[in-house]
């Protein structure tokens, strides 16, 4: 594990070790630095740490990384820059989102792209064969190696940042964001088993919320912001399940949605219940709950027209006519007829969840068949105001179906408002989350709902009918239709009919003296009595002074016309400002709520801690107790009990029971209990015995008397039907002589035809046979041509492996030479270097040598007298010394690159040793480079003063130390 004295020096080292290629040891840098306990105190460039971290994640697919990371990273700035965590999480999702769109993209490319040579043929050779060897086509084989480790990828990114945002009151902006982005995620690639954990994953989230309730970070439901944005993850996923068509997940959802409204007491936004009641509505539709559908719909015409002020008349009726067709698609008969009560009791159960769903408070005594029924849902409807406002067709069908009485020509009335009604549909321009409405979806209800009332309405009138008059009175349903309609009403009590084929008739069944209809036939007679008393002699009424007051009633209508008009509009500008009001005082008090608990936190904290350790004790302390009082107690009570100690006390009745005292009472009284037990037993026993003896003795002749008596009318019974048997037989032996005799004269037809039979199946036989022995050849052609075809590739494959082995050995026994022979050049080198060395050294200590002698003799000449004549003056010969150090003192200090020593080809040669003033030639040889050149360059001259000397021989020993 590697340590940095700063992150900066980590994130350094990732980035040189990713220009490299070494991205597993940046990765694992990194990772080490995260998880590291001496950077627990966020500082800036944590977050670019984070961030090239991510970047590494996503580019090897380490997942588990990300995690770790993630969840340390969390840690370190939870509760000091909460932001940092959020750009960091996006930022990862972006990018994993990225690559996957990338890799689908290039899949895609690669499976469009036109990479054919010659345009005729089918298929190239290589292709041929990868097809054969693996098996699947180019879109699979893509999919498999481009873009299905990337989805994988994106898919566990959701999963780990849903994982981390959980329960952290401060990111649920972005855990709900996730969120939705993975239900789309879902949505766009039809992942119906994703989108099922993902529900699944959201679901157990929010129990654990529920059930640990005094967690740091964790959200408050109660607050209006989280509880719109957890209630719109949820209608999300409502959504996503039913475009998905999963409905027993949107039945999930829609309980979820339902469990959050009835946790927090809160009304929701209309919008949001819009939303909801129309996915509902769907959802009972096609599990084929009419019942409840049709209450969804009326809930959602009651919010459209209460809360949607752009809904035009046209909107309405159509939302109108569709709770209507809804209500009455309802089947007009009790499905619990005959039901046990296991039955009743779990379908009582679910119409108290289903009520609960809906949105209706139901008694649970009076329970659901009473108050969500199909006429209890009607007279809602007229109640409501639904009536008033449907198209005329719909209202029409409506009174032909539930209030006329014309059975031979009902299905024909029908049939045209089936028709026009199937033509009506459309989007409601004002209600955006509100479906298509399509009638059309009713027509095979109320088809059903039609072939009903025919058969209830005959039944009524008619006793006897034929199939063919029924066949026409329905003409839009098929018999096989109606015979199944017809039994399920039967099932159901709603009709009595028995369906006799070989007649070809119906027959409807009397209602015996219980059935419902003769029960209430007296109160039928009477309201019809009673009507018809009214038609005959009508109510009169008094005449009103009407006319009176007539004059000016116009005028009055407009004034409260305009009045009421007023009246509204400051009623909903009042609404309005009210509405303001309250959101910005629950603002204040959101606010005031956050700061004071801001303030109590670490008091309460400190106090919830000494609280919980003291309670502890005392928890433990009486736990203990009352588990000893309730063994005491228990064993008090079972001592107490018996047929011989009713109305009696244990005698520790004043002092404190204990629980051994209690236990050696009870096992004392058991003792006695068991020995008289068995004592009454015995006496019991030989009871019993005397008993049963006596009782047997007086039935055996009482037996034997009985079974002399059925023994004979057996044998009574047993002549009587061998009698019928005899005759029987004789009459189906002469209708058989009949029979043979009106058949006989077909036998040569059958036997002609049987042959013609026997002949065609023959020829049939020998046709496919030969069929099948040809298919068989052409498989064994095929089969032979596919190994030939997996030889010549399995051999292709091998010398393919061989020649790039051969490759490989030879590249290395290059790379090997070369490695050689870079060595012995670097070796070759080196040695010339030392060579040349060790030469200048020598001619260091040379000129040092010559330097020191040239001083000697300067000093030693200063001290003579200097003599008069001309030719006596002679030249100084230690000047040379001198002159030839200061000529080659340049170019000795000062170190020189290698590449500038060497001379390049082609360059002129050195020009030829200058002559000295003195007109002799320097014999030492030339200097190839001015590397100990001293730094005062050519301005260096010779001194006779010896001030100099020490600097030169000091920067001599200085270029020494540094060769």
């Amino acid at each position: 594990m590697a340590t940095f004295a700063k992150p900066e020096n980590a994130l350094k080292r990732a980035e040189e070790l990713i220009n490299v290629g070494q991205k597993q040891a940046a990765l694992q840098a990194l990772h080490d630095l995260i998880t590291s306990k001496r950077y627990r105190a966020w500082q800036k460039i944590l977050e670019r740490i984070m961030f090239k971290y991510v970047e590494l994640c996503v580019d090897m697919r380490k997942g588990r990384y990300a995690k770790d990371g993630l969840i340390q990273y969390r840690i370190v700035c939870q509760q000091v820059n909460v932001n940092s965590l959020e750009e960091v999480i996006k930022y990862f999702m972006q990018l994993a989102t990225e690559r996957a769109e990338h890799a689908r993209n290039q899949a895609q490319a690669l499976e469009d792209a036109l990479d054919v040579e010659d345009l005729e043929a089918d298929k190239r050779p290589e292709d041929l064969m990868l097809s054969y060897v693996s098996g699947e086509k180019g879109k699979d084989r893509s999919d498999r190696e481009l873009v299905t480790p990337w989805f994988k990828f994106l898919w566990e990114t959701y999963r780990t940042v849903l994982e981390i945002l959980r329960n952290n009151s401060k990111l649920e902006a972005l855990y709900a964001m996730t969120a939705h982005r993975a239900f789309q995620f879902c949505k766009q690639y039809k992942r119906a088993t994703e989108f099922r954990r993902l529900c699944e994953i959201i679901r157990n989230h929010l129990a654990n919320l529920n059930k640990y309730r005094d967690q740091r970070d964790r959200p408050d439901l109660s607050a209006p912001e989280s509880l719109q944005l957890y209630l719109d993850t949820r209608v999300d996923q409502l959504k996503i399940a039913t475009n998905l068509e999963l409905w027993q997940e949107a039945f999930r959802s829609v309980e979820d949605i339902h469990g959050l409204m009835s946790l927090v007491k809160k009304h929701p936004k209309p919008s949001l219940m819009v939303t909801y009641y129309a996915k509902l509505a769907e959802i009972f539709w096609v599990s084929e709950s009419h019942l409840y559908h049709a209450y969804a719909w009326l809930k959602l015409f009651i919010l459209q027209r209460s809360y949607n002020k752009n809904l035009t008349q046209k909107d309405l009726q159509l939302l109108a006519s569709s709770v209507l067709l809804a209500a009455i698609s309802v089947t007009p008969y009790d499905h619990h007829h005959g039901a046990s009560h296991v039955e009743l009791e779990n379908e009582k159960e679910r119409n108290m969840r289903m009520s609960s769903l809906i949105g209706f408070n139901v008694d649970p005594k009076r329970g659901t068949r009473e108050t969500l029924s199909r006429a209890a849902l009607l007279s809602e409807l007229s109640s409501k105001g639904v009536m008033t406002c449907i198209s005329q067709e719909v209202k029409d069908l409506y009174n032909l179906l539930e209030h006329e009485l014309s059975p031979l020509d009902l299905a024909a009335k029908v049939q045209p408002f089936l028709a026009k009604i199937s033509k009506i549909s459309g989007k409601l321009a004002s209600a955006s989350s509100v479906p298509e409405v399509q009638l059309s979806q009713y027509i095979p209800a109320l088809e059903k709902l039609t072939a009903l009332r025919v058969l209830q309405q005959i039944s009524a009138v008619y006793q006897t009918v034929k199939i063919e008059m029924l066949s026409k009175m329905i003409p839009f349903l098929e018999f096989s239709v109606v015979e199944k309609i017809s039994v399920e009403a039967i099932k159901h009590n709603f009709v009595s009919m028995v369906i006799d084929h070989r007649k070809g008739a119906i027959t409807f069944i009397n209602e015996d003296i219980e059935s419902d209809g003769l029960c209430d036939h007296l109160m039928s007679l009477a309201d019809s009595l009673n009507k018809a008393r009214d038609m005959i002699y009508p109510l009169v009424k008094k005449q009103s002074k009407v006319s009176e007051n007539l004059y000016g009633l116009a005028e009055i209508v407009e004034k409260e016309h305009r009045r009421l008009l007023a009246r509204k509009s400051i009623i909903e500008k009042r609404k309005e400002e009210h509405e303001r009001q309250m959101l910005e005082r629950e603002r204040e008090e959101e606010s005031r709520r956050l700061k004071q608990q801001k303030t109590t936190e670490e008091a309460e904290q400190r106090r919830l801690a000494a609280e919980y350790t003291r309670r502890e004790e005392q928890r433990i302390r009486r736990e203990i107790e009352e588990r000893e009082l309730q063994e005491a107690q228990a064993l008090l009570l079972q001592a107490e009990k018996g047929p011989k100690k009713k109305g009696k006390r244990v005698a520790l009745e004043g002092e404190k029971v204990t629980k051994e005292a209690i236990l050696e009472m009870a096992l004392s009284e058991q003792l006695k209990e068991r020995q008289e037990m068995e004592k009454k037993l015995q006496r019991f026993a030989k009871t019993m015995d005397y008993i049963e003896r006596a009782k047997r003795e007086e039935e055996a002749p009482l037996i034997e008397h009985a079974f002399q008596e059925h023994l004979v009318e057996e044998q009574i019974i047993h002549e009587r039907e061998q009698l019928r048997e005899i005759e029987l037989s004789k009459q189906h032996h002469v209708g058989d002589l009949q029979e043979k005799k009106r058949l006989v004269r077909m036998l040569e037809n059958k036997i002609i035809f049987q042959r013609r039979i026997e002949d065609q199946r023959d020829a049939e036989y020998n046709r496919l046979k030969k069929e099948r022995e040809d298919k068989f050849n052409q498989q064994i052609s095929m089969r032979k041509l596919d190994r030939e075809i997996k030889r010549k590739l399995l051999f292709y494959i091998k010398s393919e492996e061989e020649r790039l082995t051969k490759l490989h050995e030879e590249e290395e026994a290059k790379k090997l030479e070369e490695a050689e022979r870079r060595k012995r050049e670097e070796a070759e080198r080196k040695a010339k270097l030392d060579e040349i060395a060790e030469k200048q050294r020598q001619r260091e200590r040379e000129l040092d040598e010559k330097e020191r002698l040239r001083k000697e003799a300067l000093l030693a000449r200063g001290n003579e007298p200097l003599p008069r004549s001309a030719d006596s003056v002679i030249t100084p010969r230690p000047a040379e010394p001198l002159t030839a150090t200061a000529t080659a003192a340049p170019s000795t200090t000062k170190y020189v690159p290698r590449f500038r020593r060497e001379k390049p080809e082609g360059a002129a040669a050195a020009p030829p040793p200058e002559q000295d003033r003195w007109g002799r030639h320097d014999d030492r040889p030339p200097q190839s480079s001015d590397r100990w050149r001293s730094d005062d360059g050519g301005d260096r001259r010779p001194s006779f003063g010896g001030s100099k000397l020490p600097a030169s021989n000091s920067s001599w020993s200085s270029s020494r130390t540094r060769v």
